[in-house]
């Protein structure tokens, strides 16, 4: 009498585990106790100065970003003056930045793109804004959401950390954190949840020292070497 041999089944991946939607919604309205008003810390006049400062801001600062547009945007706050600027000029203006040189072609083409493709309007849909050169998926979720108060989530470093790091939305890429917290963030929150968790994760939430002794979500985040306070 022979014996089957039985196959060793396939072991599926689990799914991460994260704060279920109760624990979310309570960590957003604990969050936006915290700060009422959220907004881009980015300075602005309209949609177009909007788009290029958050272009300019990849692999830069909020501050060095400010720091650089604050006479460009004097001079040229129209894709039509900014193409009257000239590339030369707008290189030397954002030349305190990582990668200017290739931004500043960037803000030349964006704005000729602009004016050629949509009447020197900043389009209100995602397709269309990342048609823009140096404009991609992430740029294109700020503009949406503080321009034309679109409930998007721009996934950066911030985001990324704090999500995974809370358990909210845990994910391997930008992608995967933004589709959970679609998911996972409640109606009501969708509008300011993209401020909310960068501004938690550039002023708490830290790379290297998170201050979760000062952390108003602290019992809910489910990392677990959690920072002591300072002695």
């Amino acid at each position: 009498m022979t014996s089957k041999t039985t196959k060793p089944r396939k072991k599926t991946k689990r799914a991460p585990r994260g704060l279920n939607r109760e624990q979310a919604l309570d960590l957003f309205a604990r969050l936006a106790q915290d700060r009422p008003d959220p907004k881009t810390e980015l300075n602005y006049t309209n949609p177009y100065t909007l788009v290029v400062a958050v272009a300019l801001s990849a692999q830069a600062t909020d501050v060095g970003v400010n720091k650089a547009t604050e006479k460009l945007f004097e001079e040229a706050d129209t894709p039509e003056k900014m193409l009257a600027l000239g590339e030369d000029h707008v290189r030397d203006r954002i030349k305190t930045i990582g990668l200017f040189r290739n931004k500043a072609k960037n803000v030349i083409a964006l704005s000729k793109m602009l004016i050629e493709d949509f009447g020197g309007e900043v389009p209100a849909d995602r397709d269309s804004l990342v048609k823009l050169p140096g404009v991609g998926r992430k740029t294109a979720n700020v503009v949406l959401n503080e321009a034309f108060g679109q409930p998007t989530i721009a996934v950066d470093t911030h985001i990324f950390r704090v999500s995974n790091r809370t358990k909210l939305a845990p994910g391997k890429n930008p992608d995967e954190v933004e589709a959970r917290l679609e998911k996972i963030t409640p109606d009501e929150f969708k509008l300011g949840a993209h401020h909310w968790l960068i501004l938690h994760g550039r002023y708490l939430c830290k790379a290297r020292k998170p201050e979760c002794w000062r952390c108003a979500v602290e019992d809910i985040c489910q990392f677990k070497e959690k920072t002591p306070a300072p002695s």
